[in-house]
């Protein structure tokens, strides 16, 4: 039987999401609607999500309060969500050799979280993209205005215009990293090295603690 993972930072812990609870996927639903809602986004009925094949959910949690939550997806039968409306571009990178995945459903409630806990679930992200299921380019469909977080914190490049996404109502713009990129910047700046550059991967977990993730990861569903 696979073990649970969690990890512990500085008094909120993060987990894989067991979607078979069905408590715990209603939560996950409802933080992603009215952190969606606050925004001006709209959202479809919140329990009415489902785990598509190729997806892992990350939750953010301090005690049985869960504020954060992100869900990565590897390249499936089934495709990515940000093929409805980038496929061509994504069919792009695709016809290039690139192995390709994507990050949907973030939601970080502001009141509880941190730079700190956004580093974590991406970083999650990355060993579960990379270090595991072997891709090499992560993409995000992001709101236009965060676009320059994106590139200056993480270094994703624009792949795709401005376009209405049918699932929130708002335009969205395509974003696109290297997990070479990200790999190379981990090792370079993970664990808080110094540096004056501002940079989210400064809050990245150092490359000693990423290997002690990935062996426990290997120990939970994404074993061999």
């Amino acid at each position: 039987m696979p073990s649970e993972f969690a990890i512990t930072r500085d008094g909120y812990h993060v987990r894989l999401a067991d979607h078979r609870v069905e408590s715990l996927k209603t939560r996950i639903s409802t933080l992603v609607q009215r952190m969606y809602s606050w925004r001006g986004l709209e959202t479809e009925h919140p329990v009415m999500h489902t785990q598509r094949p190729g997806q892992t959910t990350l939750v953010a949690c301090k005690g049985d309060l869960l504020f954060g939550t992100l869900t990565v997806g590897v390249d499936s039968g089934h495709g990515l969500l940000a093929d409805t409306l980038y496929r061509p571009e994504i069919d792009q990178a695709r016809r290039k050799g690139a192995r390709v995945c994507e990050v949907t459903r973030l939601a970080m409630d502001p009141s509880h979280s941190s730079p700190e806990v956004m580093a974590t679930v991406f970083h999650l992200a990355f060993i579960i993209t990379r270090l595991i299921n072997n891709m090499t380019d992560l993409f995000v469909e992001v709101h236009p205005r965060h676009t320059g977080f994106y590139r200056r914190m993480m270094g994703y490049r624009v792949a795709g215009p401005e376009r209405t996404c049918p699932r929130v109502g708002a335009p969205a713009v395509l974003m696109r990293l290297s997990l070479e990129h990200a790999e190379e910047q981990i090792r370079r700046l993970g664990g808080n090295q110094p540096s004056p550059e501002r940079s989210l991967y400064r809050l990245f977990f150092s490359p000693s603690e990423q290997d002690q993730l990935l062996l426990k990861l290997r120990g939970t569903q994404f074993g061999a």
